[in-house]
């Protein structure tokens, strides 16, 4: 028999599912408390019942992205048959696949949302704690947090020039996202 708990975080679970799905498929207007519990198949009070409102929902979305970032990046930090700039590249492109896969998602996770603006950021601590460790690993930690600001700021603008196609254009020639990250380990693994 399930609990009455196990019940809960199963909607709250079908609910964040439905939600990321519709930011997914057409941005932040698409979430709506009643489109997300018609999708979730859920009574239509039901996410009104764990999210006080959009943006809370929103910020729940955005959270668990971030959670599930720092994982991801803790696994590659603690891998012990993956060098430091291996580990880095790696970093990088699990954000950048993000960016280039779930561009709304993206978005959302560098936002601000107006009723907490540093909701996000504290949801990033982790992932960003673990990023910058795999970049002590290369530079040290007196120069962690300059380079991983820069190799962050970086793995935006690929990310950004690859979703809006400007990365294809044959005047970069025919320069991946993948060679561009190679370069930045390259150049920070050699400082």
């Amino acid at each position: 028999m399930t609990s009455r708990a196990e019940s809960a975080a199963a909607t709250r679970r079908a609910l964040l599912d439905a939600a990321a799905g519709l930011l997914d498929q057409g941005g932040l207007d698409a979430v709506t408390l009643r489109a997300v519990g018609a999708r979730a198949g859920v009574t239509r009070g039901a996410p009104y019942g764990h999210f006080a409102d959009k943006e809370n929902l929103l910020i729940a979305i955005g959270t668990q992205a971030w959670e599930q970032l720092g994982e991801r990046t803790q696994a590659l930090r603690a891998d012990p048959t993956l060098p430091p700039a291996a580990k880095l590249r790696g970093a990088l492109l699990a954000l950048i696949d993000i960016g280039r896969t779930r561009p709304h998602l993206y978005k959302l996770m560098f936002s601000n949302p107006p009723g907490d603006p540093a909701a996000l950021a504290r949801a990033a601590r982790h992932s960003q704690t673990e990023f910058l460790a795999i970049v002590a690993a290369l530079v040290g930690d007196d120069h962690a947090r300059r380079y991983g600001a820069l190799l962050i700021s970086s793995a935006s603008g690929i990310a950004g020039m690859e979703v809006s196609t400007q990365l294809a254009d044959p005047k970069w020639g025919d320069l991946t996202a993948e060679d561009l990250v190679d370069t930045l380990v390259t150049m920070i693994a050699g400082s």
